[in-house]
């Protein structure tokens, strides 16, 4: 945010900070946001190229609107679902873990 904004805000009363800041995240929680978003967006770009996502869906006995929740990186969805969804478009463990190293 530029600074003349900034402090605009907070001379109007508001407090600008961090997402992590208003969630009051732990440093940890807010790796795991970051690692679930990452592999959200590696599942969505790797199932576009290879499959729709209702073929996907029927790979891993689930439904499509669970799968748009996936690549969406929906909070209700579990790493779990998003590395087998990975595993299935093809992606070896090696690959996953290179996304994670990815991740500040």
């Amino acid at each position: 945010m530029e600074d003349a904004k900034r402090k605009s805000l907070e001379d109007k009363g508001w407090k600008v900070g961090t997402v992590s800041e208003f969630l009051d995240l732990t440093p940890e929680e807010a790796v795991v946001i970051e690692i679930k978003l990452a592999l959200s967006r590696c599942l969505k770009e790797r199932r576009q190229v290879a499959m729709t996502q209702a073929e996907l869906a029927n790979k891993l006995h689930s439904s499509q609107p669970r799968i748009a929740k996936a690549e969406n990186g929906d909070a209700s969805v579990s790493i779990e679902l998003l590395m087998r969804a990975m595993l299935a478009t093809g992606l070896t463990p090696h690959d996953i873990g290179q996304v994670i190293a990815q991740v500040n």
